[in-house]
């Protein structure tokens, strides 16, 4: 399983790089067959800075992709793990049940 990270708009510290494969790499637990896995971040210029995060899950025939919006990126990125650990999971007994 291949993790890439992008960050738009500025360079990501080590310590958020190892966060994101940190989290990431839980989601595997979920679907045995993830060949590959993009986190995008970015964030707006505004009067607020709202961070996003982009998690971007390519299975066997399918592409998943969950993105979600918050004031720091530790929290755009677990609650974009947590919404894909559920979609993860639908997908794995959609699969089982054929």
């Amino acid at each position: 399983m291949n993790i890439n990270i992008t960050s738009r708009k500025f360079k990501a510290k080590d310590s958020l790089k190892e966060f994101v494969n940190n989290e990431v790499k839980a989601l595997e637990k979920f679907f045995d067959g993830i060949l590959d896995i993009d986190v995008i971040l970015s964030y707006i210029h505004e009067k607020d800075s709202i961070k996003t995060a982009e998690v971007i899950v390519n299975i066997p025939g399918k592409s998943l992709a969950i993105s979600e919006d918050s004031d720091g990126f530790e929290k755009s990125i677990s609650a974009c793990v947590d919404k894909m650990k559920r979609v993860l999971k639908k997908e794995k007994s959609k699969r089982i049940s054929k």
